[in-house]
């Protein structure tokens, strides 16, 4: 039987990357006063507009009682607001303030500045982010039978 060593393990060397690109983030969500998933929160508003609490979790893959904690945060920050749909009472919807829209002007330098601190090419990037989503929708989509121990 094999050692099992950290150092082998696709799931660590993905955890420690994502420790550090987290941390890299914070000194310039810092200038912003905002964490990084509210950071999240805010790319997919200012992507698709205002969209419903759901809609949120699905893109960012957080459930309610994650996302809420988030929104709640930004909203008392003046950055969204959240108000029951018209179209559906059952629904929340999210959108920006002129604050939250404000802050997509100062946030436009994030993507380049921790580009640079990657050390990688465009293309290498490109590459490690598409391999990175494969390994992703796999796992989201494989079924629960390939978890298990084998009989």
């Amino acid at each position: 039987m094999a050692t099992l060593r950290l150092d082998q393990h696709l799931c660590f060397a993905l955890y420690s990357a994502t420790r550090a690109m987290t941390a890299a983030y914070r000194p310039v969500l810092d200038e912003l006063n905002l964490t990084y998933p509210q950071y999240l929160v805010l790319v997919v508003l200012w992507e698709e507009g205002p969209v419903t609490v759901g809609r949120l979790g699905q893109r960012l893959q957080l459930d309610s009682g994650t996302l809420s904690p988030l929104l709640k945060r930004l909203e008392a920050n003046g950055i969204v607001v959240r108000r029951r749909s018209r179209a559906d009472e059952r629904q929340v919807e999210v959108e920006l303030t002129d604050a939250g829209r404000a802050l997509e002007e100062r946030a436009q330098c994030i993507p380049e500045r921790l580009f640079g601190a990657t050390g990688l090419s465009v293309e290498d990037a490109e590459q490690l982010r598409d391999a990175v989503r494969q390994l992703s929708d796999a796992l989201t989509n494989a079924p629960e039978d390939n978890r298990k121990e084998p009989t």
